[in-house]
């Protein structure tokens, strides 16, 4: 079966709608005033641990990387230069399902030393969401979710890419909160590896 150009542009353009579509639905629906406390937690912790597993961890990587260009220190919980955790950290804890057993592990090590915990899942009545001192909520399909009725999306690339997404929207809600220019943000670019 040959496939023209011009189907393939069609498919192309139907994918994309889909993605836009909904993360457009999803991050209207978030509860922004949320979102501002989170920021206020993030920028007046000590230091800022995130972890996650799959795509999910790869998001909240990404959305790590934002905080520190404003100057935050932050770590990506298990890598191997990352500190321990402690009293006036904030650990930022992602699991769609919020039943990833490593990230629920993670958020009770961080409670038990008094950092506070960040939740950001599909589920507000999670055994993550339990832990949490703020619930973020991305009303995405968990991944094992295979019945279209929330995304068309395979998986949880809903959920992922909101994580990036609303991450990136708070990112610029805090960086347009301070007073510091893009030339400043750049200067804390990785420039070697």
């Amino acid at each position: 079966m040959t496939v023209t150009v011009e189907e393939t542009r069609t498919r192309f353009n139907d994918g994309r709608r889909i993605v836009l579509d909904e993360n457009e639905r999803l991050l209207n629906s978030v509860d922004s005033v949320q979102w501002d406390r989170t920021g206020e937690l993030i920028t007046s912790a000590r230091s800022v641990f995130v972890i996650g597993n799959g795509r999910s961890g790869l998001a909240i990587q990404m959305a790590a990387m934002r905080l520190m260009h404003l100057g935050l220190r932050v770590h990506v919980a298990g890598e191997v230069t990352a500190p321990a955790v402690g009293s006036g950290d904030v650990l930022i804890a992602v699991s769609g399902s919020g039943t990833t057993a490593s990230v629920i592990g993670a958020a009770d090590t961080a409670r038990k030393v008094g950092a506070s915990v960040v939740a950001v899942t599909t589920a507000a009545e999670s055994p993550l969401a339990q832990r949490a001192d703020e619930i973020l909520v991305l009303p995405a399909a968990d991944k094992q979710d295979h019945s279209a009725a929330i995304t068309a999306q395979y998986a949880g690339s809903l959920f992922e890419q909101s994580v990036i997404l609303a991450f990136d929207a708070l990112f610029q809600a805090l960086w347009s909160s301070e007073d510091q220019t893009a030339e400043r943000l750049w200067e804390r670019h990785a420039n070697i590896g």
